[in-house]
């Protein structure tokens, strides 16, 4: 098994949706990603919360088997955003964010983190993904995420990011931000040309694209009949598709496609419910049957 660490944040959300709301919910990128990955793999996770953080999620977060050793408990307030969804599912409208003890985070990695095999650096700024970056020993994988705050407000830090990473997820409005081009394909090409070895597209309802130099693979996001809150998806993405990696040590292009189909389980479960509770009640014996669905749902013969 991998070691894999995360950098990013822990909060707690306040979300409505057309199908009903959470107040004060567990939540943050770095809670996603690591729960998500967990099914996989042994995970780290480094992220900063206030002293009025509930001990339950803490205690949740160790069920899962994931090490908190880097969970910082610092004086002030958790971090806390609040959103609300229409019917368009596919993007939040944020209502409040309030950093708290967020804001003057700085990562601390203890000496046992020091040498992951795989790193996630979380939606943070691109300045303190740098620092992470220089503080542990170069990982066989690297990926990070971000998002239009920092593309727009510190382009050229995301830049030096992006020159050190192997793969960075992003959704499709992050992407032709960073890209400045409204064609996907054109924005892989620039990216790409920059620094990172693979390109994933988050499209929501629409499903992944993963761009990989001359290689472009796609893949539906699973019919759901059921999605209540889509918060947090992208990050279950990314836990379970870097969780695959880690687990198996494959690097292949067909590893990364089957990462893929297990990062969007993983997605397609988190949906289904408020916070992380689907993720709670989740076996992995129905991880592995919702696989085998996916590969059903895109599977097609060739008749001449």
């Amino acid at each position: 098994m991998g070691k894999l660490l995360v950098v990013g944040s822990v909060a707690l959300d306040t979300v409505k949706t057309p199908f009903g709301e959470g107040t004060e919910v567990l939540g943050g990128s770095a809670t996603y990603f690591s729960t998500s990955a967990s099914f996989f793999t042994s995970v780290a996770l480094i992220a900063v919360v206030g002293e009025d953080f509930p001990q339950q999620h803490i205690a949740f977060l160790k069920s899962r088997g994931i090490d908190v050793t880097g969970l910082e408990r610092r004086p002030g307030e958790t971090f806390r955003w609040k959103g609300e969804y229409t019917h368009q599912l596919n993007e939040a409208h944020t209502l409040d964010t309030k950093l708290n003890v967020f804001e003057t985070f700085r990562p601390k990695i203890p000496d046992a983190y020091r040498s992951p095999d795989v790193l996630f650096l979380g939606n943070i700024d691109p300045e303190l993904q740098l620092d992470v970056l220089q503080k542990v020993e170069r990982p066989s994988l690297v990926a990070c995420d971000t998002m239009n705050f920092w593309i727009n407000g510190k382009r050229e830090a995301l830049w030096k990011v992006l020159e050190q990473v192997d793969v960075l997820i992003i959704n499709d409005g992050e992407a032709r931000a960073l890209g400045q081009d409204s064609n996907l394909v054109k924005v892989a090409k620039m990216v790409l040309s920059r620094g990172p070895k693979h390109l994933i597209i988050k499209r929501g309802e629409y499903g992944v694209l993963m761009f990989n130099g001359s290689h472009v693979f796609g893949a539906p996001a699973f019919p759901l009949e059921d999605v209540r809150d889509p918060t947090g998806a992208g990050d279950t993405f990314a836990g379970g598709f870097l969780g695959y990696l880690a687990a198996t040590g494959n690097r292949s292009l067909d590893a990364m496609k089957q990462a893929i189909i297990f990062g969007s389980v993983m997605a397609s479960f988190t949906v289904e419910s408020f916070s992380l509770d689907r993720l709670r009640i989740l076996d992995y014996k129905e991880v592995q049957a919702r696989f085998r669905e996916f590969k059903r749902l895109t599977h097609f013969e060739d008749i001449q």
